[in-house]
């Protein structure tokens, strides 16, 4: 993996646990509500499965989430 994507991936890691953990969820519980495995959240939190775009639209669509919003990562890539 690129230093890039692994930048990408843990960037899009930190928001899905920090938008989980607002709404209350458990991994499991929002594993279950995009009707995946129950330890998928999980893996892909810990960055051991990379996420598809299908899944991340899912995600914004069932938080309501503006893309702009969940794409504004607290750190710069530097190359």
């Amino acid at each position: 993996m690129s230093s890039f994507e692994e930048y990408f991936y843990k960037n899009i890691a930190s928001q899905i646990r920090k938008c989980r953990i607002e709404r209350g969820l458990t991994q499991e519980q929002l594993s279950e509500m995009l009707d995946k495995n129950e330890k998928y959240i999980g893996h892909i939190e810990r960055c051991e499965r990379k996420i598809s775009n299908t899944t991340i639209i899912q995600l914004l669509d069932l938080w309501q989430l503006q893309p702009q919003v969940f794409y504004n990562f607290s750190d710069f890539y530097t190359w």
